[in-house]
């Protein structure tokens, strides 16, 4: 997991506060540490709010920052304001991803992730200071480190990111796995050999431009949080004991009838 400043961030046109407040939060939490650039920490949060089921703030703020978060926000007010301001971009992903409206509009995006963005000229400059290895360098392109948060996500709750069995091979696990592997393939080498076997197999031509992978990897997102539709854990069933009849004996072993027993109580 990188923690490299990414060279530029998303522009904001107008005024946001709620951009504001969520990116003080992550530049705060960066400088104690903690991989919460906000292009890295959105990345995070879209995974979390395109899961299959509402997970709370007290399970994913301790994986998000880990004891950054204390260490930064030691003051109770600060803390809730902290706790408030991430909460609060989180909800605004998950109206992004609202499932009636994606399906209302299937060619439309409605996500707008803070990808980083990476020149030649940003990495030689990075190369130039001696702060990254040249291994990590080479993964340094437009959106790695966003995916890198969404996939650090996926990780930390695995349990809520199911893979399709192996041996499936349906549309729906076929694409989820080409998905999840974009994402992979964003934070990747390009030169690496797995990756351009992936643009060749997903792509007509062999390839994509990275701005033609950003663009999927919107349409993904919204494809994942859909898959959950019909892919979600299954509510559990209620086994419900069978009521004995009225002149059967009672289940207690009384020796009674049921209704000269507990079938009186009920």
């Amino acid at each position: 997991m990188t923690t490299a400043e990414p060279a530029s961030e998303a522009p904001v046109e107008e005024a946001d506060p709620v951009f504001d407040a969520f990116e003080s939060v992550c530049v705060t939490l960066h400088a104690f540490q903690a991989p919460t650039d906000p292009t890295w920490a959105d990345g995070y949060l879209m995974a979390i709010a395109a899961s299959r089921r509402l997970i709370a703030t007290e399970e994913w703020l301790p994986t998000l920052a880990g004891d950054a978060f204390e260490r930064a926000f030691g003051d109770p007010q600060a803390a809730l304001t902290a706790t408030q301001a991430l909460e609060a971009w989180l909800q605004r992903l998950r109206d992004d991803l609202d499932p009636e409206r994606l399906l209302d509009h299937p060619d439309q995006c409605f996500v707008s992730p803070l990808f980083d963005e990476w020149t030649d000229e940003a990495r030689a400059e990075l190369k130039a200071s001696g702060e990254l290895s040249d291994e990590v360098l080479a993964t340094l392109h437009s959106g790695s480190i966003w995916a890198d948060g969404f996939l650090s996500a996926v990780d930390d709750f695995a349990d809520d990111w199911p893979r399709p069995r192996d041996d499936d091979d349906s549309p729906d696990a076929e694409g989820f796995r080409a998905m999840l592997q974009l994402m992979d393939v964003l934070r990747s080498d390009p030169q690496d050999e797995a990756v351009k076997a992936f643009g060749a197999a997903q792509w007509k031509g062999g390839s994509a431009t990275r701005e033609e992978m950003l663009d999927e990897t919107c349409f993904a997102v919204q494809d994942l949080r859909l898959y959950w539709l019909d892919h979600g854990p299954k509510p559990e069933q209620r086994r419900v004991e069978a009521t004995p009849g009225r002149n059967d004996p009672c289940p207690c072993g009384s020796g009674k009838k049921y209704k000269k027993c507990h079938g009186a109580m009920a």
